[in-house]
């Protein structure tokens, strides 16, 4: 069986482009440009080199970016205040906050601290109802990323078994309401669940985000699934097996390559939403 490959970067760098074209237009026509603003707490070398790629990102559009980095001694109060501030500060649109914050830092009371229409990260409790709902909202950018390169390459989720494998509340979770609003069966699996193997063998789409490397075997997936490693471990490694996965799949993302340039395109795509008075419209399964 031939695989196709669902690049994340071409992908992504079409959202992209198109996100810049629609600033361009509406700064030629007066409008500030947008304007992201990322907090990091603490000194945590990846989370580093991931705010600094969304920066980078937001530069490449047109996009203005605010990096606040505070200690790894603050304290919950004094994040919560600079989180305050940004949610009335006009000239910023999205706010996010890295993950994952220092253990002092009660990270659920920050995220919920973020104006529901600043949440660009789709990280807050309010948007997360929503998201279940299937109201427009703003969606956590990992899953809204899946999906659209899903969409990208044709892939109609109507009546699919789907399996993911991780219950975070910004990946596992979302995921599986946002396939469900999308009319596919989703099983939800985490590291605990019981007979893994035989579930994930009857899966037409399998997407790992459980956070451990190859963690789901290449011999559990069936030949001709759809297969999205939505995890990125030390030493470019996922949280499936490509090796022997991505041969016998239909579709398959890479690691590198795949579901990471979509998140951030879709960080931006929601800023950029934002910026212009709205949330992400609610998903909708293909007729």
């Amino acid at each position: 069986m031939k695989s196709t490959i669902l690049d994340g970067k071409i992908t992504s760098g079409k959202i992209k482009s198109e996100i810049q074209v629609s600033i361009q237009k509406r700064v030629q026509e007066g409008y500030l440009a947008p304007c992201l603003a990322t907090i990091l707490v603490g000194d945590d070398p990846a989370s580093h080199t991931y705010v600094n790629m969304k920066i980078k990102a937001c530069e490449s559009t047109g996009m203005k970016s605010k990096k606040i980095s505070l200690p790894a001694d603050t304290t919950t109060s004094q994040l919560l205040e600079t989180i305050e501030k940004l949610n009335h500060d006009n000239t910023v649109q999205g706010i996010l906050l890295q993950h994952p914050s220092p253990p002092q830092i009660d990270e659920r009371l920050a995220f919920d601290t973020i104006l529901p229409s600043k949440d660009v990260d789709g990280v807050t409790t309010f948007n997360f109802g929503r998201l279940a709902m299937n109201s427009d909202t703003f969606f956590p950018c990992t899953p809204y990323g899946i999906v659209l390169l899903l969409q990208e390459y044709g892939i109609d989720l109507t009546g699919k078994d789907v399996v993911v494998v991780g219950r975070s509340p910004i990946l596992g979770k979302p995921m599986a309401s946002m396939l469900t609003n999308l009319d596919a069966t989703v099983t939800l699996c985490h590291s605990r669940t019981k007979n893994l193997p035989d579930i994930i063998k009857r899966g037409d789409i399998v997407i790992g985000a459980v956070g451990k490397p190859e963690f789901i075997k290449g011999d559990w997936i069936k030949e001709g699934a759809i297969v999205v490693d939505a995890g990125y471990n030390p030493g470019n490694v996922g949280d499936i097996e490509l090796g022997v996965a991505g041969p016998k799949s239909s579709f398959y993302t890479p690691v590198p390559g795949g579901v990471g340039p979509m998140t951030i395109a879709v960080l931006l795509l929601q800023t950029l939403y934002s910026w212009e008075g709205r949330f992400s419209p609610p998903l909708k399964a293909e007729k």
